[in-house]
């Protein structure tokens, strides 16, 4: 699948519908002849502990899957056997409207979004009643996710666990409508991921190149993110998930950004390394140069049904071999493969689907694999087209995480300390693209400069 002209694209429907109707193939692959009603609720209106003023709205992904709507307070119905799907909203308020506003009526709703019908919230248990009415069906839901005054009752069965699983299945493959949504997500990344290269020589602290990046998205129209912002300078790179962005940056070599925003609750993800002053040290330089060949070597190895697993498996070996030729690590490549020492220095999985979530559904992990080299790998097996991954590899110099080895002779005798010690001001350096699977290779929705004389440069001529 060729990344879409995502702008054109754009300019429909999300295609809730066609959802729908997956997630209730699927389901019937599951249970043969399964009739009845899929339900699902939007995320409600909470205010904030000890506080009159509302919680951040995150819409419930599920419910977004199958509308496409940001609405809060609102159910969905959708009939499996007329494919009927109907959008049930609140009634207007008038205390409401005087705080907020008049809210869609059920005409633009219907015009706005791919639904089939709209009513409101007050109608929605005679609803489901009438659905069920004469008829041996089913209601499927989610557990824990349908609120105390909806009633089921007309209904002779009740399936609270097959839904989520379809919906968490169904959500790998993406078709055009998502792919250009994340497109568009990445390009507005992309652009905000330069203009921190514009800015990084010329700010004191971490939380300045925040701004610049989150001011860049919310300027054109990526007012969330997909995840918190990772500013990271110098040694603080090395932590994975770093998020205070506070720090001053004066003196340190290096900064890791690791930020992507949302489109319509489609992610980007990306991460950039890059020097503080515009000039590589030879030090942070060849190992920029290790991940940097890491991620394109695996990227060249995409393809529908590849095998994830051996994916990660080529960055560890190549990451081996680089730091072998710089003479971090001693000894012989293969024993240090299999004793897996390299996780001292490259502790995470290689990527991550993604989607509405930045980690997204369906990558089947197994986090209790007494394997450590595959425990926090977040995909498993064997990728489909149409799905979108992440391939973020990374070499890092965590003094916490690598002390151990050092203590532990099965290790310690393949890493040398004395050139180990050139290394730790390099912090860490990850990498990180969007990749969507087609049938022969992948297509990368990133476009964020990662050239390592280009990121000079642009950070030089600032």
């Amino acid at each position: 699948m060729a990344i879409p002209d995502f702008e054109a694209v754009l300019k429909g429907k999300y295609p809730a519908k066609a959802h729908a109707k997956r997630v209730a193939d699927y389901i019937r692959e599951k249970i043969p002849g399964a009739s009845g009603v899929l339900y699902l609720e939007s995320r409600s209106t909470k205010l904030l502990e000890d506080n009159d003023e509302a919680e951040p709205f995150r819409q419930r992904r599920f419910f977004y899957y199958l509308t496409g709507a940001p609405l809060a307070d609102s159910q969905l119905t959708y009939d499996i056997d007329s494919s009927k799907l109907t959008l049930f909203v609140p009634p207007i308020d008038p205390e409401h409207v005087m705080w907020a506003g008049l809210p869609p009526t059920p005409e633009e709703l219907l015009a706005k979004y791919d639904i089939d019908e709209v009513k409101y919230a007050t109608e929605l248990n005679a609803s489901l009643a009438h659905v069920s009415s004469g008829k041996k069906t089913t209601v499927f839901a989610i557990a824990e996710q349908v609120s105390d005054h909806v009633t089921f009752l007309e209904f002779e069965n009740k399936d609270f666990t097959v839904l989520k699983k379809a919906i968490e299945d169904t959500r790998v493959v993406k078709d055009e409508y998502e792919i250009a949504m994340m497109a568009k997500a990445n390009e507005v990344s992309s652009a905000a991921h330069y203009k921190v290269l514009e800015k990084v020589k010329h700010v004191a602290n971490e939380r300045e190149l925040e701004a610049v990046f989150l001011g860049h998205c919310i300027a054109n129209g990526a007012r969330e993110q997909a995840y918190h912002s990772i500013v990271a300078s110098g040694r603080a790179a090395a932590t994975l998930h770093y998020t205070p962005n506070n720090a001053p940056m004066g003196g340190k070599l290096n900064l890791l950004l690791d930020a992507g925003s949302e489109w319509n609750c489609y992610a980007s993800d990306i991460t950039r390394t890059f020097p503080i002053n515009g000039k590589f040290t030879p030090e942070s330089r060849a190992i920029y140069d290790i991940v940097l060949k890491m991620q394109l070597d695996c990227i060249a190895m995409l393809k529908e049904g590849v095998k994830w697993d051996d994916v990660h498996v080529l960055a560890h070996k190549i990451a081996i071999d680089g730091l072998l030729e710089l003479g971090v690590l001693q000894g012989d490549k293969d024993e240090i493969f299999t004793k897996r020492t390299s996780n001292a220095f490259f502790p995470h999985g290689l990527g991550h689907y993604l989607g509405m979530d930045t980690h997204d559904t369906g990558g089947n992990a197994n986090y209790s694999d007494p394997d450590p080299m595959f425990r926090y790998l977040r995909v498993r097996g064997t990728l489909p087209a149409g799905s979108v991954i992440t391939v973020e590899p990374g070499v890092y110099f965590s003094e916490f995480l690598i002390a151990p080895y050092l203590k532990d002779p099965e290790h310690s005798k393949y890493i040398n300390k004395e050139i180990l010690d050139k290394y730790w001001d390099v912090g860490g350096v990850r990498i990180e693209d969007n990749l969507v699977i087609t049938k022969d290779g992948s297509d990368n929705l990133t476009t964020a400069v990662k050239d390592p004389v280009e990121l000079e440069k642009i950070i030089a001529s600032s």
